[in-house]
């Protein structure tokens, strides 16, 4: 069941009880707040659109083309219930404009969902990842493809610039205006931070994102999506499946980050993860969700154009 799913019928009970608190929650959490139809068109300018893939076709593990490489390897830790399956993507790339966003429907709002692959297939994408569901919540900064689309600084962003560099950030301390004038392509808005200056961040495992209805903690082991970068224009897209005995039990946070430290990561960000972490390439599912092989509805993934 999905994440909105889940929500409306539980709120549905609240609104069979009646009150103005149970408008509300619906109204918060599961109809749709289109603020930007066709955000695509409002895509900055200078984008670059990745040549036809040279090689590396259907479910192949790589991908080259003129302007962009990626090698995914599957890893398998640990047995029984103690094992963990993970998917790691190498990704280099000439042009940082070639890392892209899409949101779901093409719609920038509150509670608007579509599974990765959908979103993926819509625009092209060779490789692409869950984001950070943005639009399950109100707050943040989100800058997507040098678009400014947000500006409620709340917690700890990952910051894209277009010189391929990127880094952690208090979005209490800036404007999405500002990031925009310095170079940034992207902002991501979850978290935490899982490394700075290539090693783990202390205490991340103590960490809540977010203390709203339905968004509790993100501690102990679970299946995730992160983001990092070895050096400019070389990315890394962990995906770490979970909640499933026997195939993957999922990492923890600082579990996650060494992940990241082990591939030379020296910056490593968290994205939305549970059953919403997926990983697709070549328009396939590579990972498993949640040992169930069926994608979750999301509000945005990372790409890499073809």
């Amino acid at each position: 069941m999905s994440r909105r799913a889940l929500l409306a019928g539980g709120l549905g009970a609240f609104v069979a009880a009646g009150g103005g608190a149970s408008a509300w929650a619906l109204d918060r959490y599961v109809l749709d707040h289109v603020e930007v139809a066709n955000a695509s068109d409002l895509t900055a300018s200078h984008a670059t659109v990745a040549q036809p893939a040279e090689s590396g076709t259907g479910t192949a593990t790589t991908y080259a083309s003129s302007t962009a490489s990626i090698s995914i390897e599957t890893v398998r830790t640990g047995t029984g219930r103690q094992q963990v399956t993970y998917f790691v993507a190498d990704v280099t790339v000439t042009d940082a404009t070639i890392v892209r966003s899409a949101f779901a429907n093409d719609q920038f709002g509150e509670n608007i969902v579509a599974d990765p692959s959908d979103i993926a297939a819509d625009v092209g994408a060779v490789l692409a990842v869950n984001g950070d569901y943005y639009g399950f919540r109100d707050t943040g900064i989100v800058i997507r493809n040098g678009v400014a689309f947000r500006d409620r600084g709340t917690r700890q962003g990952f910051a894209l610039y277009t010189d391929g560099s990127v880094r952690l950030y208090d979005e209490t301390t800036t404007t999405a205006d500002e990031l925009v004038r310095a170079g940034v392509w992207h902002t991501l808005s979850f978290g935490p931070g899982l490394v700075a200056d290539g090693a783990v961040i202390d205490g991340i495992d103590h960490v809540e994102i977010d203390t709203n209805f339905g968004n509790h903690s993100v501690q102990g082991n679970q299946p995730r999506t992160g983001i990092g970068l070895i050096d400019d224009n070389h990315l890394l897209f962990v995906v770490v499946d979970g909640r499933s005995a026997g195939y993957s039990q999922g990492v923890t946070m600082t579990g996650f980050a060494q992940i990241f430290v082990d591939r030379g990561a020296a910056v490593a960000y968290n994205l939305d993860g549970g059953g919403s972490a997926t990983m697709i390439f070549n328009g396939e599912l590579v990972n498993n969700p949640l040992g169930r092989g069926e994608e979750r509805g999301t509000s945005d993934i990372l790409y890499v154009a073809g």
